[in-house]
C-alpha cells in the first residue's frame, strides 16, 4: 500500500475550523488534503467579533452587514438597547464565507477534495489511512483512501472523526438550532445595523431567538435542546412577532450545535479535533466563528508541532492552550444560561439587567475582545451586587 497518495496532513471538514487548519499548515510548507462534503451550509447567525476579523485577516468585503447595536427582548416584549460604542461587529453569510476561506486555503497550497469520510484505517506501517467516498461516486462505488501522517477533524458537531477515533465524544451535549434566510424587508421599523435577541420561553425553553440582519438577506432563527420542540414552528411565530411573516424565504437550515467542549480531543497518537467535533461553540451566546477559526489554528499548531518531534503529546496542546485562555468565559456563559435562560421569569430579570451600563459595557469589551475584562474591578463589584438584588428579587423588572 506503500503507493497511497500520502499527505502530512488530511483536514476532514472544510467549514471555517478546518479551512482555517488547512491554511495554516499549507503556508509552514505541509503537504494538506481539505476534505470536505461540500454543499452543506451551517445554519448560523453569522457574527464575527473585531477580534476575529484582525487575527483572521478577514477582508472588509466578506461583511455583509456591520452591526453597531443590539436590542435584547423580554417575554414581555419589553426591550434594552445596547449600542456598541465606537465600534461594530461583523456579519457574514456562511454560504459564501466558508468558501472563501476554502478557497484561501487552496490558494496557500491545500489541495481541496469533495468527499464523505467513511473511517480510519492504519496501514502495515501504522500510518493512517483516510477512507472516503467521492463526491458524485456511484451508490455502490469502491471507496478511496489516502495515507495520513496526521489528522485533523473538523467535521462537525456529530462528528464521525471524533465519534470513531476519541473516547467520550458521542457524550456532548447539544442545542438543535433552525434558521430562515430571508429578503431584508424595506421597512422603516427594520434595522439593518442591529442584531435582535429575543428571550421567550415560547420560542425556546432553554435558550433564545434571534434575527440578525446580513445585508440583502436576514437570518430568524431559534434553538433548543429539547428533543421534540417544534423548532419551525417557533421561527414561524418569531417571523410573526418580528413583523417578518410575508418576507420572502431564500432557504431553511438546520443543525444540532454542541454547547461543551469534549474533555479529549485527541487520540494520543496522530489525530486531533477542531471546532464543532471539538465542541467550542460558547453557551449562552452559542457563537461559534472565532472559536472555530482560534480551534483550527491551535489543532494546525498541534499538528505541526507533532510532525515536527514526532511526539503524540504535542497533539494535547490544543485543548490545553484552548482551555486555558477561553476555558473560564465557557464556565460563566455555560452559568448563565443554565440559570437566565429557564424559566420567563428569569428571562425578563435577565434583559432588565442588561439595561445597566455597566453590564453594557463589560459585555461588549469581553464579546470585542474575547476575554474577561479584569482591569474594571469596582465595574465587576457593582455587578455583582446588581446580580444579587436581581436573583434575590429586590429590584423591580
Amino acid at each position: 500500500m506503500s503507493d497511497l497518495e500520502t499527505f502530512d496532513v488530511v483536514i476532514v471538514g472544510g467549514g471555517p475550523a478546518g479551512a482555517t487548519a488547512a491554511t495554516d499548515l499549507a503556508r509552514r510548507g505541509r503537504s494538506v488534503l481539505l476534505l470536505d462534503k461540500a454543499g452543506r451550509i451551517k445554519p448560523c447567525g453569522g457574527a464575527i467579533p473585531p477580534r476575529c476579523i484582525q487575527e483572521f485577516d478577514i477582508p472588509d468585503h466578506m461583511l455583509v452587514a456591520k452591526v453597531t447595536s443590539a436590542r435584547m427582548i423580554s417575554p414581555s416584549a419589553r426591550y434594552v438597547d445596547m449600542p456598541i460604542e465606537g465600534g461594530y461587529v461583523g456579519m457574514v453569510d456562511r454560504e459564501f464565507f466558508d468558501e472563501w476561506l476554502r478557497e484561501r486555503a487552496a490558494s496557500a497550497g491545500a489541495v481541496r477534495r469533495a468527499g464523505s469520510f467513511e473511517r480510519i484505517e492504519r496501514g502495515a506501517d501504522g500510518v493512517s489511512q483516510v477512507v472516503y467516498q467521492p463526491k458524485g461516486a456511484p451508490h455502490n462505488a469502491t471507496a478511496e483512501r489516502v495515507r495520513a501522517r496526521s489528522v485533523i477533524g473538523a467535521d462537525g458537531a456529530l462528528s464521525q472523526v471524533a465519534r470513531q477515533n476519541v473516547p467520550g465524544a458521542e457524550h456532548v451535549p447539544y442545542v438543535f438550532a433552525y434558521h430562515e434566510i430571508i429578503r431584508s424587508p424595506r421597512a422603516a421599523d427594520f434595522d439593518p445595523t442591529r442584531c435582535d435577541v429575543y428571550y421567550n420561553g415560547s420560542m425556546s425553553p432553554d435558550f433564545y431567538s434571534w434575527v440578525f440582519p446580513h445585508g440583502d438577506l436576514t437570518s430568524v432563527g431559534t434553538g433548543s435542546a429539547h428533543k421534540g420542540f417544534a423548532l419551525r414552528e417557533a421561527v414561524g411565530a418569531l417571523r410573526g412577532v418580528a413583523g417578518l411573516e410575508g418576507q420572502e424565504t431564500i432557504r431553511r437550515e438546520g443543525a444540532p450545535i454542541p454547547l461543551k467542549p469534549l474533555k479529549k480531543w485527541d487520540n494520543g497518537r496522530d489525530l486531533v479535533l477542531a471546532g464543532d467535533a471539538a465542541g467550542v461553540v460558547a453557551p449562552a451566546s452559542g457563537e461559534g466563528i472565532f472559536y472555530a477559526m482560534t480551534g483550527g489554528r491551535l489543532a494546525a499548531d498541534a499538528a505541526d508541532e507533532f510532525l515536527t518531534t514526532g511526539d503524540p503529546r504535542a497533539l494535547a496542546s490544543a485543548r490545553k492552550r484552548f482551555m486555558r485562555t477561553h476555558g473560564s468565559v465557557f464556565w460563566i456563559l455555560g452559568v448563565m444560561q443554565d440559570y437566565w435562560y429557564t424559566t420567563d421569569k428569569r428571562r425578563e430579570r435577565f434583559v432588565s439587567i442588561c439595561r445597566d451600563p455597566d453590564v453594557q459595557q463589560l459585555t461588549w469589551d469581553a464579546y470585542m475582545n474575547k476575554e474577561l475584562v479584569k482591569a474594571k474591578p469596582l465595574a465587576h463589584a457593582r455587578i455583582f451586587w446588581k446580580n444579587i438584588l436581581h436573583l434575590t428579587g429586590l429590584v423591580p423588572v
